[in-house]
């Protein structure tokens, strides 16, 4: 019986200890792969020419060159790779990509599989409506709402209708475009999302004279890169080099770069003032 308990402790040791070497891996390589999600605009998507785009890229290009300089390399390759919302913390966890560089929320249940930085964003769940249809939540009850899938949108969604006893038929969506879509053909009463990708959904179509987004919000949620669990040496790495971005004021570049003319909301605001963490 002690082989197989020994056997079996090893086992149970050997993923972190994998883990562990994020750093020494980078290094080693001479690269850091970065994952990031082609269809969350503004905050992260691809561009025309196949080129990661958005707020979480900016910052997370800018972060790997201070990681380079922490690690006292003189060139670092930056590999940027595609996740979608079903494979993106399963290909962190197993070692894939270093960084998951998309539009995250900070959730206990995803703290289980995967580590997060500290926020790098706060964003919060709101919906964009037919403009000559319902004007406030309660007349959704009848209606037809969509969502993205297996997301913390459709949760916040399910739990905001239930706690408010409004019966709408709930439709889920691969993509954001089939979404607006549904909208742009009034198949669709309403459709929930992040109000910074809601917001762009509006300003890019050519419809827009249609719709209305709803100015309240739903949730307030906390946006993290993600990265393997256990490794603390990479956290911190990530965190300092973040902490450093936030206090020369690139984060707030990144914002009105990714969103031109915006204005940050208070939360936000209040992020880009009291997240540096340098001593």
């Amino acid at each position: 019986m002690r082989p197989i308990l020994t056997l079996f402790i090893a086992l149970l040791i050997l993923p972190m200890a994998l883990q562990a070497q994020t750093l020494e891996r980078i290094k080693s390589s001479g690269e850091i792969k970065l994952g990031y999600r082609t269809d969350a605009a503004p905050l992260s998507f691809e561009s025309d020419a196949g080129r990661p785009q958005g707020y979480s890229p900016i910052v997370c290009f800018a972060l790997a060159e201070r990681l380079g300089a922490q690690l006292g390399m003189e060139e670092l390759e930056i590999v940027f790779e595609r996740v979608d919302t079903n494979n993106r913390f399963e290909k962190v966890a197993n070692g894939e990509i270093d960084l998951l560089c998309g539009a995250s929320t900070i959730t206990l249940e995803r703290r289980e599989l995967v580590d997060f930085s500290v926020p790098t964003y706060v964003d919060g769940t709101t919906v964009m409506l037919q403009k000559d249809g319902v004007s406030n939540l309660k007349e959704l009850a009848g209606k037809k709402v969509g969502v993205r899938g297996n997301t913390t949108t459709e949760d916040a969604l399910n739990n905001s209708l239930q706690a408010d006893g409004i019966d709408a038929e709930v439709v889920t969506f691969e993509d954001h475009g089939s979404a607006m879509a549904a909208m742009e053909n009034k198949e669709i009463d309403g459709y929930f999302a992040d109000q910074s990708i809601l917001i762009n959904m509006f300003l890019n179509s050519d419809k827009r004279d249609q719709f209305k987004v709803f100015e309240g919000i739903l949730t307030v949620e906390k946006q993290g890169f993600a990265m393997a669990r256990g490794d603390s040496d990479f956290r911190l790495a990530v965190d300092t080099a973040i902490s450093e971005l936030f206090q020369d004021g690139s984060m707030a570049k990144a914002f009105q770069k990714a969103l031109p003319g915006a204005e940050p909301g208070g939360a936000l605001e209040a992020l880009f003032l009291l997240s540096p963490t340098l001593p």
